[in-house]
């Protein structure tokens, strides 16, 4: 089944001090592979963890689905988190915690402004966090390009605001959306331990994918949001939608029998994430070697060790010729 295509976001701008998120999206800078999506049924919509027009369910009364705080603006058409004026912090929040043990997060999101085409201010994120961001210094990322970001963090881990949150960060990719006459949008999956996000902002109706993260762990109960902020570069952040499904996957009876509202947020990496300080393309991935990584590794290694041979035998052969000299 074709499913309805997904939001992505732009250069990220993240609140100084929220450090018991389990899962958050810088919008930073953006790098691309087709991958498979899901279902995207109606039928595995879930509503009450879900943000859509025409926002009935969003206010501060007891009965709201999402709250909102600092400069967003609900209007019949999108939720503005910021507009484009500086100083300016905004975002919204479910009020329903997400109590699926697989899910896909779609996000239809639009960013713009009168500013320059390079010049972004400051960012967007989604969040899947324990409580609801706090008002807070923002970070400023000023790189040439925007920039999908993907971190996890049970609160122990201090958010880089010099790097850009780099010696946190689990991987990204670079992707023009800023400014676009089309739609952009984001898909996030957690599945199995594993973490993917893709984007569509290329109006070709493709996802590309941007991260692919093993080794993930994520407790139920959590809360999905969106934040913008602006400082003096401005944009205006707009959420049209955010669509959560629920994945059908099959899980042992061990894991079923679990209490994943105990789970402690958490990644299993080949590498420390501080690696990514010295990686200024932002290419960083803590992926299991699967697949055409192992291949690869194979192929080279394979490739060596033929040419090592190769070497060997020119080395006998020359040294055996000069013996014979000698004779």
């Amino acid at each position: 089944m074709r499913v309805s295509r997904l939001g992505c976001l732009n250069k990220m701008g993240n609140f100084k001090g929220f450090l018991s998120t389990a899962l958050v999206f810088l919008i930073f800078e953006l790098c691309l592979v087709c991958c498979d999506i899901t279902d995207g049924n109606t039928e595995h919509l879930k509503r009450e963890n879900s943000l859509m027009k025409p926002y009935q369910g969003v206010g501060s009364s007891p009965s709201s689905q999402w709250d909102f705080w600092g400069s967003t603006l609900v209007t019949s058409s999108y939720v503005r988190l910021t507009p484009d004026e500086r100083s300016k912090q905004g975002s919204i929040w479910n009020t329903v915690p997400c109590y699926l043990k697989d899910w896909e997060m779609h996000v239809h999101f639009k960013v713009h402004g009168s500013g320059k085409k390079n010049l972004h201010g400051d960012g967007i994120a989604v969040w899947y966090t324990k409580d609801k961001l706090h008002p807070g210094n923002i970070v400023h990322t000023f790189r040439s390009f925007p920039y999908i970001s993907a971190m996890v963090n049970n609160g122990s881990v201090n958010y880089d605001h010099g790097k850009d949150g780099r010696s946190s960060e689990l991987g990204g990719c670079s992707a023009e959306i800023r400014n676009r006459e089309h739609d952009t949008y984001l898909a996030i999956r957690y599945s199995k331990g594993r973490l993917t996000v893709m984007v569509d902002v290329e109006d070709k109706n493709e996802w590309k994918e941007c991260i692919d993260i093993g080794g993930v762990r994520l407790p139920t109960g959590y809360f999905f949001g969106a934040s913008a902020a602006t400082g003096d570069l401005s944009d205006n952040h707009d959420i049209i939608s955010m669509k959560l499904y629920q994945l059908m996957v099959e899980h042992t009876p061990e894991e079923e029998n679990q209490d994943w509202t105990k789970i402690e947020p958490s990644v299993s990496l080949l590498k420390s994430p501080k690696d990514n300080i010295d990686d200024p393309t932002g290419n960083f991935r803590g992926t299991p070697l699967t697949g055409w990584k192992v291949f690869l590794l194979l192929l080279c290694a394979l490739l060596g060790i033929v040419v090592c041979g190769v070497v060997g035998a020119v080395v006998f052969q020359k040294r055996q010729e000069r013996n014979k000299r000698f004779y």
